[in-house]
Parts: structure tokens; C-alpha cells; sequence
């Protein structure tokens, strides 16, 4: 039996209490909802004692989602991240319409402190204008697509160099100096990638007409601004991401051209392949950083100590035996993500390592949301906790650059500085990438009438707009399918110009640290735990940042970076 005690409903002890089925749920939610409410202060308590609860239901979730990515062969773990997407989620999602409504409809809601929860109220009252109970089973069904992407991609392995190898393991192929080795391993994973295109194409067609079908109940023309107002983005619009997208074509591309055209003659090519961009020009063995994931994690540690003796001790608490799972294996999903466990308080890692730069630029990258989720845990409201995914970025990008100065820790100065340098021209490379992920999903669900051909059409001119000259003859075909490698797509749609946004912000807090490390690492705190608190603007603010990314702030930035480039040795 569970009941409200003193010290919050159910004492906060749910030991007892499987979150797995409905059927003990539902009779405490329904507590929340019939409770009485007789002042602002009755409903600020409500708030934090639900959100207390929300935290363990969502965590429940959220660790069936991490079991299941970390096993996507386990039958019996998939089949229970299915049984709680079918039969507990739905119910979550009908409840919390009903507590929305109950917060939102509040007599005493504008009571509450106004600063304090204007974010929460603007948040619960958008979601309450967009939901509609015939979108839960819409829901559902677009999870299981997106698990059963994450299944055909999980599966994908190679026979290579005489083993079988994982679509992560085989990157380091591209890396090696033997154009042959590297031709041979991009026509392998092109092969194999290409067997399921057919499908994966099927997948999306499906999921495209599932989300227009969502917006089209929610009273919207399309998804793209349906999931605007889903995601909360009061502060920008499709026209301000159009901005974004002239900006990177303008500005970026042309840089990154021009660095491509530097290393094919550099390599004494008449022609870039795609096989030809990821190892270094002059010969040299690919950057190796670490053999084991104890080593990167090791020497990761060592690295923040360094940075800041604070972040050093919030990534150690991390190394607790149940908080990373950083290696690549066969039938682990791809990618990686940090995940806030709300009610452990504990953040979690995922990712595929094999020993190349990019995992530990991966590894700080994760580490980043990490910090922001331990910088935030202090905020009472759980849902605050979560800041907007364009802030979470900063939290995770600005690692990536704040660490350039403590790579000594994996590598000589000569190779510290190669890395350096393949970061910094990645990252003019990948707000290419970017805009055409988030130009051609404007594109999609704009026009979710259109057919394969014609999604397959716009994917190449977009790729003629923002990205390489690259000599494509002969692979033309697995060219029209190369979104398909790209996770979000699937199941996170429209979360990529957050990337976008974030990274303008890593790039200032950069100049930041380089101008003065002290305030840097403070506006970096004071900014994380604010955690969702505030509208993005105002995050922005707090860390120092302009939140902007026309071609003025775009220009500023990018020529840092070019002048950066330039006086790092290669």
C-alpha cells in the first residue's frame, strides 16, 4: 500500500513499487489529480512531489531504453521496452494531459513566483493547446519504427581485414594512409549499408506519414510547425533556421572547400573521393589516443582534473560500474547519448569506442551533458532539470573545446595539434552538415506528399548547396541514400539545428576561456544550473553568449577559427 507521508508522497520510497505496469500507477497518479489544491503555496508543493514521482516512472523508461540499446538482439529486453511503450506510455501521456490541465487551470497558478515559473507554465500550456489523445497510438507506432531502424543499423556488420567488424569499428579503416585499404573499407560498409536502403527508405516513408497525420489532428498545415511548437521554440523560427542555412552557405562552405581543395592538392589528386577525407595528408599513422576504454576514460579524468578540479571529481563519480557503456560491440545500437536518471540522480553514457579520436572527442562530448545534468540536479523542480536541447549542446560542444589545452594527456604536442586541427575543420565541415540535415527535413515535412525520387533529388541538391566537391561516378546510387546513416532522422526529427545553434555557442565560450579560463568555467557554471529554468535567450546570457546566428555572429566566429587554423602547425 502506498500512501502520502509527511516528508512527500509515499515517502519517496518505491521500493515496492514496479512502475513497469499501469496498473500501480495509475491509482497514484490518480491521487495527484483529485488532490486538493487551496493556495499557490498547496501548488507548489503538488508540482515538486509529482515531479519527484515523474522522475522514478521516467527513469523506469528510460533504463528499459538503455537496456534495449545496449542489447538490441535481447528478445526479452526489447519485448519489455515495447510492453512500456505500448501499454505504459500511452497512459503516461492521457494522465499528464489531465495534470496539465489541472496546473494550467489552477485557480493559484498565477500565484506562483512569476520568474520562477514562467517557463514551466508557457511550457505545460503549449502542450496542453497540442494534444490530442488519437496522436498516442501515432506515437507508439513511430516508436517501434525507430527501434526497428535502430535494429537493421545495430545489425550491419562487415567481413573486413579477416573479421567481422561493426559499422563504428570499420571508421578507422578510412583513416589509414593505403588509399587501396580505405577504398576497399568505404565500398564495404557502402555495400552493406546499401542492402537495407530499400527498407530503411520504407521506414521513413511510413514515419513521414505518421507525423503529418500527427500534426494534421493537432489542427496544424504541417510537421515542421507542429513540432516548433512541440519543442517549445518560442525563441526562434523556420525563417530564423533559414538564416542559419545562408549563413553556413555563405560562410562555412567556402571555408570548407577551400580546405578540401588544400588537401587534394596536398595528395596530388585530381579528384576528391569520399574515401580520401579522413586520413592525414602527409602520411602519418591515424590519431590513436587509446587502445582500451579504460584508457580513454582514465586519461579523460585526468583531463578535467586539469581543467577544473570540479568537473574532474563530477566525471570520476561517473566510474561507478553502472554509469558507462562506452565500447562497440555487435548488436549494440549506433551513436551515443547521456541520459539524466532523475530520481538515481546519476547520469548515464553510451557510446561505441574503438580507439579513434572522434571517441574521445565523444567521450568529452558526453561528458559535457553530464556536467549539466550534475551542474542542474540542485533545482527542485525536476523539470528544470532539462534545459532546451539548443543549451544542452553548449554544455557538451564547449567540452569538446575546452579540453584542446590538456590533449597531452593521450597524445605528443605534434599530435595534440593534429587533433586540434581536425577538430577545428570539423567543425567548419559539420555546420554544413547541419544545415543540410535540418534544410532537407523543412524540405520533407513540407512536402510530405513527395515521392523517393524526388526526397532522393532534393538530398543531392542539397549536398551540391553545403557540402565537399567530392567525385561521386560510379556510387551515385548510394549517394541519394546517404541520410539514411543519420539517427535523428529516425527518431529524434527536427533535432539537429540545435547542433547548429549550440556549436556558435561553443565556439564563443572558446574565445571566452582563451580570453580568461576563470570566467569561462564560471559563466559555463552559472549558465548549467540555471538548467531549463529560463527562457534560451537568457541561458545564453548567463553564459556570456549572443544568442544569434545570422551572418554576423557566423562570420566572427568562423574567422576565428580560420585564424586559429592558420597558425597550427600540421
Amino acid at each position: 500500500m502506498y500512501c502520502r507521508g509527511a516528508d512527500g508522497f509515499m515517502g519517496e520510497d518505491f521500493a515496492n513499487l514496479d512502475a513497469t505496469q499501469w496498473s500501480q500507477l495509475e491509482p497514484l497518479y490518480q491521487e495527484f489529480l483529485n488532490r486538493e489544491i487551496n493556495s499557490p503555496k498547496d501548488l507548489e508543493e503538488w508540482l515538486l512531489e509529482l515531479g519527484r514521482f515523474d522522475a522514478y516512472v521516467g527513469e523506469t523508461g528510460s533504463m528499459l531504453y538503455v537496456n534495449m540499446t545496449c542489447d538490441t538482439e535481447d528478445e526479452e529486453v526489447k519485448n519489455s521496452y515495447f510492453d512500456f511503450v505500448e501499454n505504459v506510455e500511452p497512459e503516461l501521456a492521457k494522465i499528464g494531459d489531465l495534470l496539465n490541465r489541472k496546473l494550467a487551470e489552477s485557480p493559484y497558478a498565477d500565484g506562483l513566483d512569476a520568474q520562477e515559473y514562467k517557463v514551466l507554465l508557457r511550457d505545460t500550456r503549449m502542450d496542453l493547446a497540442l494534444f490530442r489523445k488519437e496522436n498516442i497510438p501515432l506515437g507508439t507506432e513511430l516508436t517501434k519504427l525507430g527501434v526497428r531502424y535502430k535494429e537493421i543499423t545495430a545489425a550491419m556488420t562487415v567481413e573486413f581485414d579477416g573479421e567481422e567488424r561493426t559499422m563504428q569499428q570499420m571508421g578507422k579503416y578510412l583513416q589509414v594512409s593505403e588509399r587501396d585499404v580505405r577504398e576497399a573499407a568505404y565500398k564495404c560498409v557502402g555495400e552493406r549499408r546499401f542492402e537495407d536502403a530499400n527498407e530503411i527508405d520504407q521506414i521513413y516513408e511510413k514515419m513521414i506519414a505518421l507525423r503529418h497525420q500527427v500534426s494534421q489532428n493537432a489542427g496544424y498545415e504541417n510537421y515542421r510547425d507542429y513540432i516548433f511548437d512541440a519543442k517549445h521554440r518560442f525563441d526562434y523560427s523556420p525563417v530564423d533556421c533559414e538564416t542559419f542555412h545562408d549563413a553556413v552557405e555563405t560562410i562555412c562552405v567556402p571555408l570548407m572547400r577551400d580546405i578540401d581543395e588544400t588537401r587534394r592538392k596536398n595528395l596530388a589528386l585530381e579528384a576528391l573521393r569520399m574515401w580520401d577525407l579522413s586520413h592525414d595528408v602527409h602520411g602519418r599513422d591515424p590519431l590513436k589516443p587509446f587502445t582500451e576504454v579504460e584508457e580513454m576514460v582514465a586519461g579523460t579524468s585526468r583531463m578535467f582534473h586539469k581543467l577544473s578540479p570540479k568537473l574532474g571529481i563530477f566525471f570520476d563519480s561517473l566510474r561507478d560500474g553502472k554509469s558507462l557503456d562506452l565500447d562497440s560491440r555487435k548488436g549494440k545500437a549506433p551513436g551515443g547519448y547521456q541520459l539524466q536518471r532523475d530520481h538515481s540522480r546519476k547520469p548515464f553514457i553510451f557510446m561505441n569506442a574503438t580507439g579513434l579520436q572522434r571517441d574521445l572527442e565523444t567521450m568529452v562530448h558526453e561528458a559535457g551533458h553530464a556536467f549539466h545534468s550534475i551542474y542542474a540536479d540542485d533545482l527542485a523542480l525536476v523539470d528544470y532539470r532539462s534545459a532546451p536541447l539548443e543549451f544542452c549542446e553548449v554544455a557538451a560542444m564547449s567540452m569538446e573545446m575546452l579540453t584542446y589545452d590538456f590533449l597531452g594527456e593521450f597524445y605528443s604536442n605534434e599530435d595534440a595539434n593534429r587533433a586540434i586541427r581536425e577538430h577545428l575543420e570539423g567543425i567548419v565541415s559539420i555546420l554544413g552538415w547541419i544545415a543540410t540535415i535540418d534544410a532537407f527535413q523543412h524540405w520533407i515535412y513540407t512536402n510530405p506528399d513527395h515521392s523517393r525520387e524526388e526526397r532522393h533529388a532534393k538530398w543531392l541538391e542539397l549536398g551540391e548547396r553545403f557540402g565537399s566537391v567530392l567525385d561521386w561516378s560510379g556510387f551515385e546510387d548510394w549517394r541519394k541514400v546517404g541520410w539514411q546513416k543519420q539517427l535523428h532522422l529516425f527518431s529524434y526529427p527536427f533535432y539537429y539545428i540545435e547542433y547548429g545553434i549550440a556549436q556558435l555557442g561553443a565556439l564563443q565560450m572558446w574565445l571566452q576561456y582563451r580570453s580568461n579560463s576563470e570566467d569561462a568555467l564560471e559563466n559555463y557554471a552559472k549558465s548549467m544550473r540555471l538548467g531549463g529554468s529560463r527562457p534560451l535567450p537568457e541561458l545564453f546570457e548567463a553564459a556570456g553568449m549572443n544568442f544569434d546566428f545570422g551572418r554576423k555572429t557566423v562570420a566572427g566566429l568562423i574567422d576565428a577559427v580560420r585564424e586559429e587554423l592558420a597558425v597550427l602547425p600540421e
